[in-house]
């Protein structure tokens, strides 16, 4: 898979079919629009593409006004990158998001970034889709656009999961509710936390429970607690599947105020710093708690190891 962060693409490249969107979790929503492109693309001999924006527009209109916006972000750039590569996507053209693209009207955009500069033959876009200075754009002025300028275009329905539609919003809000079931469901995929392990206090290794630390800048934390999760070694000698128990917090006990994320893995006792995992968190175990000493707590994590194994057994 190619990703191209420029609008001078390869003639190679141009004429694919793609989706646009954001792509935040690469959920069911996103992936049936990929779906639709794949098969245009399939039946116009076209290259299958992703076409996104970074940073992402709620990131950029944040600190146009000074806000601070909280992390939000479901996926790093590296985790949305392997899930789109799974999904057998071959471009991700990601478009700068700036002053300049947010003052093109919906017509502009159409004409210099979608046809002028990646020459696409399809598009798909959801029906919620809005483009355009002040997003006066929307699906159906795309559709007329497409005529006119002569690329082909398919609106999807939003996808629903119950009563409420699949989005990165209602994902964003099962996780904060410590329903990581409640995500999956609309991802079709675990919730899962990517990254390279780091250095951390090596803390656990002292209480008989060593942990991997990864870096959850930038991403939405889920809710604090300690959850059942199935760890998957991307690389290294030590690549494969395993089984554990995560820890999503600030550590009260230890006075510490930065979101943390560390991982103890079953039956597993190698060197993982510098290499790649995945983490996906399976179910909700308990809260994070301020224990009054150390013996409480190794004998609290001795308990969330015993239920998570019993949990993680029917996987």
């Amino acid at each position: 898979m190619r990703q191209f962060q420029t609008h001078n693409i390869p003639k190679d490249a141009r004429g694919a079919a793609v989706a646009i969107g954001n792509f935040d979790g690469v959920h069911l929503g996103h992936q049936a629009i990929i779906d639709v492109a794949r098969k245009q693309a399939k039946k116009n001999n076209t290259p299958l593409g992703i076409l996104t924006f970074e940073p992402h527009p709620r990131t950029f209109f944040s600190k146009k006004h000074g806000k601070d916006l909280p992390p939000f972000r479901l996926l790093n750039a590296s985790a949305r990158f392997h899930r789109l590569e799974k999904l057998g996507v071959d471009l991700i053209l990601e478009i700068p998001f700036d002053q300049q693209l947010c003052e093109l009207s919906d017509w502009d955009f159409s004409q210099k970034i979608l046809t002028d500069a990646f020459g696409l033959s399809h598009v798909v876009v959801g029906s919620d889709f809005c483009f355009g200075k002040g997003r006066q754009g929307n699906a159906l002025s795309l559709s007329k656009h497409a005529e006119q300028l002569g690329f082909g275009i398919t609106i999807a329905e939003l996808k629903n999961h119950g009563e409420h539609v699949i989005s990165s919003t209602n994902i964003r809000k099962a996780l904060a509710e410590a329903n990581p079931k409640k995500a999956a469901a609309m991802l079709g995929h675990w919730h899962r936390i990517e990254g390279t392990v780091e250095h951390g206090e090596k803390r656990g290794r002292t209480l008989g429970y060593p942990t991997i630390n990864i870096a959850i800048d930038g991403l939405q934390a889920p809710a604090f607690g300690v959850y059942a999760v199935i760890t998957d070694i991307l690389t290294g000698p030590h690549a494969g599947h395993y089984k554990g128990v995560a820890s999503i917090g600030v550590r009260p006990m230890f006075g510490q105020n930065k979101p943390n994320f560390e991982t103890f893995i079953f039956d597993f006792d190698g060197d993982l710093y510098g290499e790649t995992v995945s983490v996906g968190l399976i179910e909700y175990l308990r809260d994070e708690e301020n224990f009054d000493g150390i013996d409480s707590l190794i004998t609290q994590m001795g308990s969330d190891c015993l239920s998570a194994r019993k949990i993680l057994e029917e996987l």
